[in-house]
């Protein structure tokens, strides 16, 4: 096909006169929600904000876009940067993208959010403008219909982006194999199941459990070892290939009661 090169030449016009300053200026941020269980209950990083605006305040860690830089990899930065932490590619997901009006008090800011994942990690490290770094207990937090009325206050819009974190989390261990991402490379069926009623925030019946999940196929793999618990040595299992399940465990199913 032959190049109409007038196009070309009316294009680079049209760039090297165009002024972005007529247009509307927006702030563009990358936060991250990242989800773990410890001690038996459902938690999220937070970082306690160092400067103003909510100085003081706690926070999702996250921070402003660079002007060359990708919007996965500005959300792994501050992640980084903020807690000295950081997350396999594999668990780490858009969430939703934030934009309403004076959610940041600034000027007009546009959050990508990102959902992350992860087992037993390092405690974080405060860095750059965050004061301190620390793991919070969902249900410590003053997050709609999860946490306390009078819970640790958050900064921003980050209480009800924390409430759709959790509910993505909880609507994918029904449907996917993500609750082996909050376990080790080995576990055992009484570890997966304390997973899900720490993420789903409910008591699940363990003989049905171990059956619903054995029942599901390439869910998990038995390992051929063992784990010491109170009672007899408990089977250890490891993630089967599956990453979809068929049929789902769903929430609220009577054969997990």
């Amino acid at each position: 096909m032959a190049v109409d090169h007038s196009e070309i030449g009316d294009e680079a016009a049209f760039l090297a006169a165009y002024d972005p300053s007529k247009y509307p200026h927006f702030g563009v941020a990358a936060d991250v929600v990242l989800l773990t269980v410890r001690q038996g209950r459902l938690s999220v990083l937070l970082v306690e904000r160092a400067n103003h605006p909510f100085k003081s305040s706690w926070a999702l860690p996250g921070g402003f876009v660079e002007p060359d830089e990708d919007l996965d990899e500005a959300a792994r930065r501050e992640l980084a940067e903020e807690t000295g932490l950081a997350v396999d590619a594999t668990y780490l997901e858009q969430l939703k993208t934030y934009g309403t009006p004076h959610r940041d008090p600034r000027t007009r800011v546009v959050s990508i959010v990102y959902l992350a994942f992860t087992a037993r990690v390092a405690e974080p490290v405060a860095g750059d403008d965050a004061r301190r770094a620390r793991f919070f207990a969902v249900d410590d937090l003053e997050v709609p219909a999860l946490g306390q009325p009078h819970g640790t206050a958050l900064a921003f819009d980050h209480a009800q982006v924390i409430a759709d974190g959790v509910e993505r989390a909880r609507a994918k261990l029904e449907y996917t194999t993500l609750a082996t991402a909050f376990v080790d490379t080995t576990f055992t069926l009484g570890e997966l199941r304390r997973v899900y009623e720490a993420v789903w925030g409910m008591p699940l019946h363990e003989a049905n459990f171990r059956r619903k999940v054995l029942g599901t196929p390439h869910f998990v793999e038995p390992t051929g070892a063992t784990a010491p618990t109170d009672g007899r040595p408990a089977q250890l299992y490891r993630a089967g290939p599956a990453t979809t399940l068929h049929p789902p465990i769903l929430r609220g199913s009577r054969e997990l009661a």
